[in-house]
């Protein structure tokens, strides 16, 4: 059975830090990508970051990069976010997803594709305050 399981969110004050954790289990980790989403209320899901695990390439959204930081540990099957410098606007439900090698080579314009994701996790809150 394909699992995905978050932890790690929580509420935090604004400049706070956070790890979320993804523990992957159920399918061959060295295949896949996994990805972090988010979702904020009444807002569309948009991709945060992504590690290729089979290279290690990270890619970062805009509103992200310098403040969080995406790891692989490889013999854990797992990947973390480090969230830094958290801002209020950094709210959300986080999700992190599995992006198959049979979308093709994950690349600077095709990580943020939600739909190339195979597998989800169920999601862990984010609240930063003010």
């Amino acid at each position: 059975e394909v699992q995905l399981v978050e932890s790690g969110g929580g509420l935090v004050q604004a400049g706070g830090s956070l790890r979320l954790s993804c523990a992957a289990s159920g399918f061959t980790f060295d295949d896949y990508a996994i990805g972090w989403f988010r979702q904020a209320p009444g807002k569309e899901r948009e991709g945060v970051s992504c590690i290729s695990s089979s290279d290690g390439s990270t890619y970062y959204a805009d509103s992200v990069k310098g403040r969080f930081t995406i790891s692989s540990d490889n013999a854990k099957n797992t990947v973390y976010l480090q969230m830094n410098s958290l801002k209020p606007e950094d709210t959300a439900v986080y999700y992190c997803a599995a992006r198959g090698s049979a979308w093709g080579i994950v690349d600077v314009t095709t990580w943020p594709s939600s739909y190339e994701y195979d597998y989800w996790g169920q999601g862990t809150q984010v609240t930063v305050s003010s």
